[in-house]
């Protein structure tokens, strides 16, 4: 099969998950498309929906390029436009949408133009295709005679100040004006307000017509795409029509204005960073949570976190025994244990032998111990801290092993993994968290779905801050120094997805948790609060946003993990240990070192 062919028929799957299935406000113009390596097919198969041709008629012949220069024997109209658009309307099963061929003439217009009908008229299954509309721009002929040309003859009024009749202006597609007109921004940045005021004026202005609007000589960046769509510009100009086609198909689902909110807590600082001897420490883990998460947060919680009011800030590097980028089972397992270890692996290292986390060495010394997640209680990160298995996927290896450990207590998801443990020999078991009292002096479970837990977009509600809330006050009731980690799992799930709304929602979700958490250490001096995470997910980042309509465009340069350094906020006393750049495995050092434990 011909290269030509293999690219017709992706074009063509193209074309009809992009045009059959997705209607838009604006359409992708493929601004000079004839130096695009493959002209037509590039801008066909991405999305476009309107292709600039220039035009130069010369020895007979309707050449495309911009300059006489320029002019190459076989590009020509009909080999480049003309013959892929009749074979892919020919076998294409699927009606076109509104599709538009712009022929931005070179030379002379009427002898041009005439030409151009003529070839035209050889191709039926375009001309008399309603869902194609054949636009004539840069030399037109006199705006009173585009009456006398074809019906599927359309023009490109490039004059905001033309007045129409009635029949005229059914001959006019769209109005075309050049953007350097009125503001010389390159795509990056803003517009400065007084550009952004002509721009929109201009738009405005040619928008009376009610007809679609484009700007030629625009900059062709993400950033401009979004400012053109925001605007109602209905052409959006670019040399990159597949960039633009992925950046603005996801733009929306990209873009999340925040309904989960955090009440910022600003605590008293009191003994914070004081060297005064701690009795428990509160292990907060933010599944995949790196800066630009707990950034996104942030701006769209009105510019403000709990977690964001600490003073004493670390950074830790996250990278695994075996791998650049770490899994959630070897940074689990060295925040749990104080070792680096293979990726896959939970609480065992390199060679596989078990190694003792900080549950169980503290378990031996006369600590409580607990661990809430809102990920399955087998998922990697809460395993860590109670299990040995070589690999993270040994569930019924792992559900087993919590039976054996040392916690106290645990409130997660994925009851059904442990239908066949026999939990209830060591656990007060509780399905709903409201039963669960935290005045009991029993070992407490907590199985808060049967499977994995919604999502806070789902409706999970206020549950983890509830859980800490409620596990802080059942350590307290024992009076007995205590360790308890508290992961919140899906910021990572979301990030794998590349869901901005995911990612957002679930971080501020965790600043609610992390609220409770900070106060507890206020009214009990002797607690010492750890937020971290165990690795960056997506390289999410914000290219824009509205801080006070609380609304974040998140940008994924992945689906997976990264291994850029992730923050570390600690609060209360001995919080001074955890500033600086330091490797993953050694907060479990630093832990056992403020609370004086070998």
């Amino acid at each position: 099969m011909s290269h030509r062919i293999i690219i017709f028929y992706i074009s063509l799957i193209f074309f009809q998950l992009s045009f059959s299935q997705n209607e838009s406000n604006y359409i992708i113009h493929s601004h000079n498309d004839y130096l695009q390596n493959t002209p037509f097919w590039t801008a066909f198969s991405s999305g476009s929906r309107s292709i600039e041709i220039d035009v130069f008629f010369k020895d007979n012949e309707l050449f495309v390029c911009h300059t006489l220069d320029e002019i190459v024997k076989d590009r020509t109209v009909e080999t480049l436009y003309l013959k892929p658009l009749e074979n892919a309307l020919h076998l294409s099963s699927n009606k076109f949408n509104e599709f538009y061929l712009m022929f931005d003439i070179k030379s002379e217009a009427t002898s041009t133009l005439k030409n151009l009908i003529k070839l035209l008229k050889e191709y039926r299954s375009i001309i008399q295709n309603k869902n194609i509309k054949i636009v004539i721009s840069g030399n037109r002929p006199n705006v009173n005679q585009y009456v006398d040309y074809p019906d599927y003859i359309y023009f490109d009024n490039q004059n905001i100040n033309e007045t129409f009749t009635n029949e005229v202006l059914s001959k006019v597609a769209l109005t075309s004006v050049d953007f350097k007109s009125y503001s010389v921004w390159n795509g990056k940045g803003r517009l400065t307000h007084e550009d952004e005021k002509r721009v929109k004026a201009v738009i405005a202005k040619a928008k009376v017509l009610q007809k679609p609007f484009r700007f030629w000589g625009t900059p062709d960046s993400k950033t401009a795409w979004k400012l053109f769509t925001d605007m109602g510009v209905d052409f959006i100009n670019t040399d990159m029509p597949f960039e633009c086609h992925a950046y603005l198909k996801t733009l929306s689902s990209r873009t999340y204005t925040s309904k989960v909110f955090s009440e910022v807590y600003k605590p008293s600082f009191k003994k914070d960073g004081s060297e005064s001897s701690i009795k428990n420490v509160i292990l907060m883990i933010g599944d995949g949570n790196g800066l630009s998460q707990i950034s996104s947060a942030v701006l769209a919680n009105s510019g403000g976190l709990t977690v964001t009011q600490l003073k004493h800030i670390g950074l830790i590097k996250t990278q695994s025994a075996d791998d650049f980028v770490t899994d959630s089972a070897a940074a689990g397992t060295a925040l749990a244990t104080g070792e680096k270890t293979n990726n896959r692996a939970i609480g065992v290292d390199v060679n596989g032998n078990a190694i003792k986390n900080i549950t169980e060495v503290l378990g031996t010394k006369g600590f409580l111990t607990g661990c809430i997640t809102t990920d399955k209680m087998t998922g990697a990160t809460p395993s860590a801290f109670y299990a040995h298995q070589k690999d993270r996927d040994y569930s019924s290896a792992i559900a087993q092993e919590l039976l054996e450990s040392k916690l106290s207590l645990f409130i997660g998801g994925g009851a059904n993994d442990f239908e066949s443990v026999k939990l209830d020999a060591k656990f007060e078991l509780h399905s709903d968290l409201n039963t669960f009292n935290s005045d009991t002096n029993k070992k407490v479970g907590v199985f808060i779905s049967k499977e994995k837990p919604l999502s806070v977009l789902a409706g999970r509600g206020n549950l983890l801050a509830e859980a800490t809330k409620k596990s802080l006050a059942y350590f307290k009731h024992q009076q007995k120094p205590f360790f308890i980690m508290i992961e919140s799992a899906q910021i990572d799930s979301f990030g794998h997805e590349n869901n901005a709304a995911g990612v957002i929602s679930e971080t501020i979700d965790f600043d609610r948790a992390i609220t409770e958490a900070i106060k507890f250490a206020e009214e009990n001096e002797d607690t010492l609060v750890i937020v971290t995470a165990d690795h960056e997910t997506s390289g999410f980042s914000m290219p824009n946003g509205d801080v006070a309509n609380h609304t974040i465009e998140g940008d994924f340069s992945t689906h997976d993990h990264t291994g850029v350094m992730v923050p570390v906020f600690a609060y209360g006393a001995r919080s001074l240990n955890f500033t600086g750049v330091y490797e993953n495995n050694q907060v479990f050092h630093k832990i056992l070192e403020v609370l004086d434990v070998d």
